[in-house]
């Protein structure tokens, strides 16, 4: 009886790379393993025409030869075996497990990232500036290099997991790989520990840092410091420090996006007659000028005084509320005064105060109607 093409056998095509033929000898295996199939000589069969083909196709020699020659190139060369299915299950738990047993840099992570709050006035947010900030970290340890283990000395295998940093447990056909309960997954023993970390291949500091806040930024921006993090674990590259920005309010200005906006209180006399109001902005004072008959709530506009935000080209307005204040702690001739002005405005009528007016009109039309 002929043989089978191998590549038939494992369903790829001729050009198919070596990580796609263990792949694809994987799954064959797996479907026709006699431990899933017992009592079936069939699948028994076809099992061992995977190894076989598995056998030629994943050694390279054996596998050009096949290839010119056939069969013929290959005869009593492969061994037809059955390959152990815990292998198998081995090599797929260790690929979603990062390598699993295969692994001798398991042991080496990285740093974890930090967060930095820091507090800026409205003013420096705006214009940007050099800060510096101080944090607790952990740094590697001088003394040692990071690995943790005493000068002149080193990490060595676990005696438990053999530097692989997992374990297996195999109950059947079914492997599983876990974190070795010896080392913790580091793959590494330490024997004699370095007295200045005690083993930890890092230190507790204090240091202080440069940062540079571009200008526009605003509450919720980060900056990223590379690097600055919590140093790696046994020699693995240090995390990264986040600088969260947190933007104090501000006695006068109120931030929306790029614009700012105050409210300006101006007295009576002001908002009647009109006149002309100097403004604070965040360059300096500039004038306004408000119309007679200002009322309260009115909105002027003053363009490009606002922020220029860190992404963006165009700069924000300062929008400026007029609220009008009602004069406190009269004197006997400003009350006199204020009489006089009020028996005027009312022989005047309701010309003077047409929202006034308005607004009671709609006030007893309302109330009549209730009666009615």
């Amino acid at each position: 009886m002929s043989k089978r093409d191998y590549y038939e056998i494992l369903g790829v095509e001729k050009d198919a790379s070596g990580p796609d033929i263990k792949k694809a000898y994987r799954r064959v295996a797996m479907k026709h393993h006699p431990d899933r199939n017992p009592d079936d000589n069939e699948a028994d069969d076809k099992f061992k025409e995977a190894n076989e083909a598995f056998e030629v196709l994943s050694d390279s020699d054996k596998k050009s030869r096949y290839d010119r020659f056939g069969h013929a190139g290959v005869e009593g060369q492969t061994s037809a075996g059955t390959a152990d299915f815990g292998d198998i299950f081995g090599d797929i738990f260790g690929d979603i497990f990062g390598g699993g047993g295969r692994s001798h840099q398991s042991h080496v992570r990285q740093g974890a990232d930090l967060r930095y709050n820091l507090e800026l006035s409205l003013e420096d947010a705006v214009r940007g500036k050099e800060a510096k900030i101080r944090i607790p970290t952990s740094v590697k340890c001088s003394a040692c290099g990071g690995s943790g283990a005493k000068k002149g000395t080193k990490a060595v295998d676990c005696s438990t997991c053999g530097g692989h940093g997992q374990v297996r447990m195999q109950q059947g056909f079914f492997a599983v790989q876990q974190t070795c309960p010896r080392c913790n997954g580091a793959g590494k023993q330490i024997k004699d520990p370095c007295i200045t970390c005690h083993g930890r291949g890092s230190v507790e500091e204090t240091k202080t840092l440069s940062v540079k806040v571009p200008a526009g930024v605003d509450s919720g921006d980060r900056i990223r410091l590379t690097g600055e993090g919590q140093v790696g674990v046994h020699g693995g590259p240090s995390g990264d420090l986040y600088v969260e920005i947190i933007v104090r309010p501000h006695h006068i200005f109120q931030r929306n996006g790029k614009d700012l906006s105050c409210e300006i209180p101006i007295g009576f006399a002001d908002a009647a007659l009109g006149g002309e109001l100097e403004v604070p902005t965040l360059g300096g004072r500039v004038k306004l000028k408000v119309p007679a008959e200002t009322q309260t709530g009115k909105l002027f506009r003053l363009r490009n005084k606002g922020v220029k935000p860190i992404r963006g080209n165009s700069t924000g307005d300062l929008l400026c509320r007029v609220v009008v204040e009602t004069p406190v702690q009269l004197t006997k001739r400003q009350k006199e005064l204020m009489d006089e002005f009020q028996q005027i405005q009312e022989a005047e009528g309701k010309r003077q105060t047409p929202r006034k007016s308005s607004w009671f009109d709609g006030v007893k039309k309302f109330v009549d109607g209730l009666r009615t």
